[in-house]
């Protein structure tokens, strides 16, 4: 198996830099926010985070392709690197700590590219969680000061803590019933939302999770730190890994109940 260990401290040093740029500006009262023609905020920490990231895969990385939130695909070739500046960026403008910067390597195989390499950095939190394919999934300040993740070992849907980020996008697509039998048959439910709920599934303080609209680049780098805790990340058809348009991530053990809830059509 390839040795990804200086992709990832790769990842590790970009996540640093970024972390720079964007505590920089979180709460700063002449924040500029724009609004992106989906109607989604864009403020000018994203645009810098992103910008930042590039000059230094264009420097460290030059064969590899990138591909971001915000300047969409440069590049072609087996590997490509996958940004989101800001993940969370609503509650980043609204000075709500929950957001993070997500990393990803993913390479070009069989079944199309999948993620290698992820760093997800919180630095609001004070946290930080990555993966590197076959070496398993950590929590830490640094490489060298790190806990390995292990998803959690629940069984059952009545014993299980459910996130999820909103219900907007379930009533969309119709899937608003199956979802809310879903969260009646769990034990928990909480809506903390982004990229969160993936990382306490890798920790196994949350055993399911799903949202219903996803771009890649809010999947890529949350789909190999739950792989590597020991879970399942999958589309909401099944499909292995973030390449699906939305996700549904689980400690394996639940994996196919909660598909079953989530396609419930009616």
């Amino acid at each position: 198996m390839p040795d990804y260990h200086d992709d990832l401290r790769l990842a590790h040093v970009l996540a640093d830099a970024a972390d720079a740029v964007t505590m920089d500006r979180f709460k700063a009262l002449d924040l500029k926010v724009e609004t992106k023609p989906d109607m989604t905020p864009v403020s000018e920490a994203d645009k810098a985070a992103e910008e930042l990231i590039r000059g230094h895969l264009h420097r460290a990385r030059p064969r590899d392709a990138i591909l971001g939130e915000e300047y969409g695909i440069e590049g072609t070739g087996p590997r490509r690197w996958v940004i989101d500046p800001i993940d969370g960026t609503k509650n980043y403008v609204r000075g709500v700590p929950v957001w993070a910067t997500l990393i990803s390597l993913m390479e070009a195989g069989e079944d199309g590219f999948q993620p290698v390499v992820g760093v997800v950095s919180a630095p609001a939190l004070n946290r930080r969680w990555w993966a590197a394919k076959g070496s398993g999934a950590y929590t830490g300040r640094s490489l060298t000061s790190a806990t390995r993740l292990q998803v959690s070992k629940v069984e059952r849907i009545a014993d299980a803590s459910f996130a999820y980020s909103s219900l907007t996008g379930w009533e969309e697509q119709g899937r608003l019933d199956g979802f809310l039998d879903l969260t009646r048959a769990c034990w928990r439910t909480r809506g903390y939302g982004d990229f969160w709920p993936y990382m306490m599934v890798a920790e196994g303080s949350v055993d399911i999770c799903a949202e219903p609209e996803l771009s890649l680049w809010d999947m890529a780098a949350n789909a190999i730190v739950v792989q590597e805790a020991g879970g399942r990340f999958t589309s909401l058809d099944g499909v292995d890994g973030p390449g699906g348009g939305n996700g549904a991530a689980s400690n394996g053990a639940l994996h196919r109940e909660l598909l079953g809830y989530l396609n419930q059509r009616y």
